[in-house]
């Protein structure tokens, strides 16, 4: 594959997407997988990845926002599909008429959702979200028994199905918290009091990535992983990738686009943070803050040039940032790769969150559209669409 004409780019691996799912599903072989590709697939490429993920045997897609999962009905792709940040006035009808099904937390989107299936004529997929502890989206157990109960009513009108029932995990990333048993055994009573109002869902969900890898005990009907699908670790303090066995997805590179010597004591980037300690070479790499690499990481993030392992020099700017090669040779052109798997040698998004003081979803998913996103599969070059 021929990258020379590039200035930057995100190679995404389809076919370590695909071993991936493999090996979630193998986590939890009781259950159906729903490949979560919200946000651009972690900004992977939504439609390419959720075709990835179908090919492999992912029983469900799930995006955050009603746009997310419509566009993914617009390029054609098929199956189940979940989406669940809802907000009033939202594209519901769409949404029903599209086969989405669709995520209620309130009597306000119950109402919505209900309208939508009169104004369609059809029949509308519900799930119930209940709050079991996280405090952001879902029904709080005071307001669930209403909830449950309208929600049945509005299934014997046959305008709703009501297919799941689900929630999500606060702390699952820190394996032995103690909300984590006190979060599911709230969902196992909102369960049934679920069932108390008549609801037979198809599917009970509540594992995120962590509770896929390490709590099988909350795998219930389907599992939702989401940045575990891309290769990269939920709980790197418990193993890394291929601690499960897991192939981070994402390599992302650059062209050098400047190398130069410079005498000693000469200043770096913006505020000249990092001067020269002794006559060196600097080289430019094309890609900063506007393509998503994290100015949090100046001075810190790591790359890999000319067969090493360099450290930003100074500040990371909107477009570029500069690395120093000391005595070492590099020509406009080589190639700088900030992060993959780490099979050469190079650092992965995980190196990069430790660098920037966030987590390693942030790394892959804030890498703009300025980077072009090349996809391989089985080493060779395919389409993205």
């Amino acid at each position: 594959m021929d990258n020379t004409a590039m200035r930057a780019w995100a190679e995404i691996d389809l076919t370590a997407l695909r071993a991936n799912v493999t090996a979630l599903r193998a986590c939890a072989p009781g259950a159906g997988l729903m490949a979560v590709v919200k946000a651009d697939a972690y900004g992977h490429g939504m439609v390419p990845c959720a075709r990835a993920a179908l090919e492999a045997g992912a029983t469900w897609l799930g995006t955050a926002t009603p746009e997310e999962a419509l566009a993914l009905r617009a390029a054609g792709v098929g199956g189940r599909l979940l989406c669940w940040l809802w907000t009033p006035g939202g594209p519901w009808r769409a949404a029903v008429e599209a086969d989405i099904d669709v995520t209620v937390s309130a009597l306000w989107a119950l109402r919505e959702v209900c309208a939508a299936a009169r104004e369609a004529g059809r029949t509308a997929r519900v799930q119930l979200k209940a709050d079991t502890g996280l405090g952001r989206n879902g029904c709080q157990p005071a307001d669930w028994p209403e909830l449950t109960a309208a929600a049945r009513a509005a299934e014997t009108d046959g305008l709703i199905k009501v297919t799941g029932i689900w929630s999500h995990f606060s702390c699952a990333d820190e394996p032995g918290h103690p909300s984590i048993a006190a979060e599911l055994a709230a969902f196992h009573t909102a369960l049934a009091v679920a069932a108390a109002a008549g609801l037979d869902p198809e599917v009970r969900h509540m594992a995120n990535s962590p509770g896929t890898l390490t709590l099988p005990e909350s795998h219930f009907d389907l599992v939702r992983p989401g940045v575990a699908l891309y290769g990269i670790s939920p709980v790197p303090q418990v193993g890394g990738p291929a601690d499960f066995g897991l192939r981070p997805v994402m390599t992302l590179a650059a062209r050098l686009a400047s190398v130069k010597r410079v005498p000693g004591g000469h200043g770096v980037s913006y505020g000249h943070h990092y001067v020269t300690p002794g006559e060196t070479t600097l080289a430019l790499v094309p890609l900063g803050y506007a393509d998503g690499v994290p100015r949090h990481a100046s001075g810190s993030g790591p790359v890999l040039v000319a067969g090493k392992w360099r450290t930003v020099a100074g500040r990371v700017a909107m477009d570029q940032f500069v690395v120093d090669l000391g005595g070492d040779a590099a020509q406009p052109g080589d190639e700088a790769v900030l992060f993959g798997p780490g099979d050469r040698g190079e650092p992965t998004a995980e190196d990069w969150a430790l660098a920037a003081g966030t987590i390693a979803y942030e790394i892959v998913t804030r890498i703009g559209t300025r980077v072009p996103r090349v996809y391989v599969d089985n080493g060779r070059r395919v389409p993205g669409e």
